[in-house]
């Protein structure tokens, strides 16, 4: 389900000593409740998503319309990447969470972690169309137990970038967040009873 930017901006949020520059572009609910402990398991769940082995026909087909589209282009090149095209946020982080696990490695290799803390995750990516950041946060829900939110924060690379979200927005909006949400939400309740690593 989309939020409301101020279900992310309202927060007391790390991710925001890092993002001052960004633009929030979306704000989701995760379908399914955290408990205690749990959110480091969710974000591995996360981190393990692989939208080419989606069970959404529609998913697995956008994924693979962008990929082309972007070795047609050149938007992915290897030294489009944070640390390279643009600054990696890496470089902002404050000591103490420099300290801290960055958080696991994304199965397609398409973000990199930047930390992860109890209740909140961030990963970030660039290539030449924007520098993007996936942000996750645990939010207690007031009966003790949890949910979660996603929040993407952008800054599009000039006319290019702009141009860019502005064309895949619909399709984000009414297929592919929806649709591994709910993938997403699925995995993660049905593992609810697995213990926490």
């Amino acid at each position: 389900m989309r939020l409301a930017s101020t279900a992310h901006t309202s927060r007391p949020w790390r991710i925001h000593e890092l993002t001052g520059d960004f633009r929030l572009e979306d704000v989701w609910a995760l379908p399914g409740e955290s408990g205690p402990g749990d959110f480091p398991r969710l974000v591995r769940l996360f981190a393990s998503y692989n939208p080419s082995r989606s069970s959404s026909r529609a998913v697995r087909t956008l994924f693979a319309i962008r990929w082309k589209l972007g070795e047609l282009f050149g938007w992915d090149g290897p030294g489009d990447g944070p640390g390279s095209r643009v600054p990696t946020l890496r470089d902002r982080l404050p000591a103490d969470l420099r300290e801290v696990p960055s958080g696991p490695q994304f199965a397609t290799g398409s973000f990199s972690s930047l930390y992860l803390i109890e209740a909140e995750w961030a990963a970030e990516a660039a290539n030449r169309t924007v520098h993007g950041v996936l942000h996750f946060g645990q939010v207690p829900d007031g009966t003790g137990g949890a949910g979660v939110q996603m929040a993407v924060l952008v800054k599009p690379n000039g006319r290019l970038g702009t141009w860019y979200m502005a064309v895949i927005r619909p399709f984000r909006y009414l297929i592919v967040y929806p649709r591994i949400m709910r993938e997403i939400g699925r995995e993660w309740q049905a593992g609810a009873g697995e213990p926490t690593r």
